[in-house]
């Protein structure tokens, strides 16, 4: 994201703020600015720039006789700066424990599980880690039933009693009797196998020669296929650390209510729920930075997200920290991307 152009000097005093504040937690004084020695400034020409900033949106006045604080677009401003003159990130604690997690659980959700844990007690915030999105579950039988016409309904029973129901148009009538060996068929080849495999041995089984399989097979194969596509496919989330927006909550009572806390708590124990949320930042290759009113749903308002995609031979997946806006940028910028960094080069050695 870009920002307006400021005067040098309204940038300074601006950073100076927003680093102020997040150390602090505290209103910001003109006079605490001046003192800055690398400044070089009065306290009234502070005041003058602070009321422009104010003025433009980039901070605000709690009350008349406070200083100032940073609104979410002067936090934006803030790490923006910090994302044009970052050099590359290197946590070698970070990478350290990743590799160590994965000598001794060389599987993704060991490793992801280990990855949350990190970011969360490493940034004090909430860690996640987003696995690439997989249909894990194993077929457990396939039913076909005449409708009207042409028309199929097609029933999947898949391991742990999900069942999903798909009407497919087979292209010709088929008989009960027909739909009934059909559907034998394709259970005595597939049952008891992963459904991502499944599609693919049934794409596969499609693209040989003709003659091969005779009509009712391949129509079955047809029906199945197509019943079984665009199912959707579940990201297993790792998450860490929901006991430190507690801590948050409390020294941010006046910009974290409880309702805000209960929200964001549902929506970690509700693991696919927050997995929805975060679909928009889960693809976006690199880095993404989210503050405040830039998410799209008034869920994440309060809250500001850092993540970074990383890669396994499956595809990609995200990780990173969600916090609340007052959270120290360039310390989770740092430590997110070098967990994508060793996140990638664990999985690619296994």
């Amino acid at each position: 994201m870009t920002h307006d152009p400021l005067p040098l000097r309204s940038s300074r005093i601006l950073a100076t703020v927003v680093r102020e504040y997040i150390h602090t937690g505290e209103p910001v004084a003109s006079v605490v600015i001046a003192r800055r020695g690398t400044l070089g400034v009065s306290s009234a020409t502070v005041r003058n720039v602070l009321a422009r900033l104010e003025e433009q949106g980039f901070v605000r006045q709690p009350h008349t006789s406070a200083g100032r604080v940073p609104t979410d677009r002067g936090y934006r401003f803030y790490v923006d700066l910090l994302l044009e003159n970052r050099r590359a990130a290197d946590r070698p604690d970070v990478a350290d424990a990743i590799r160590e997690a994965a000598s001794e659980e060389p599987s993704i959700e060991g490793v992801l599980s280990h990855v949350s844990h990190v970011l969360s007690t490493e940034s004090h915030h909430v860690g996640f880690a987003v696995a690439p999105a997989t249909d894990d579950h194993r077929l457990r039988k396939i039913e076909f039933v005449s409708l009207e016409g042409a028309r199929v309904l097609v029933v999947t029973l898949a391991d742990g009693g999900q069942v999903t129901q798909k009407v497919v148009d087979a292209g010709e009538p088929l008989s009960p009797e027909e739909l009934r060996r059909a559907a034998e068929y394709v259970n005595s080849q597939f049952a008891g196998l992963p459904i991502d495999q499944v599609q693919a041995e049934i794409l596969a089984r499609l693209q040989e020669a003709r003659g091969l399989y005779d009509r009712l097979m391949t129509r079955a194969f047809d029906l199945a296929r197509r019943a079984l596509e665009h199912r959707d496919r579940r990201h297993a989330i790792y998450v860490e650390g929901t006991a430190s927006l507690l801590g948050d909550a409390a020294q941010q009572s006046s910009e974290m209510s409880l309702q805000t806390l209960r929200t964001l708590v549902e929506m970690i124990e509700e693991k696919q729920r927050l997995v929805r949320l975060l679909e928009e930042y889960l693809h976006a290759p690199g880095l993404a930075v989210v503050i405040g009113a830039e998410h799209s749903l008034p869920d994440l308002k309060p809250f500001s997200l850092v993540a970074a995609s990383y890669l396994d031979g499956r595809g990609g997946g995200s990780l990173g920290v969600i916090g609340p806006t007052r959270m120290r940028y360039s310390r989770a910028i740092s430590l997110v991307e070098s967990a994508a960094r060793a996140v990638t080069d664990a999985l690619d050695r296994n």
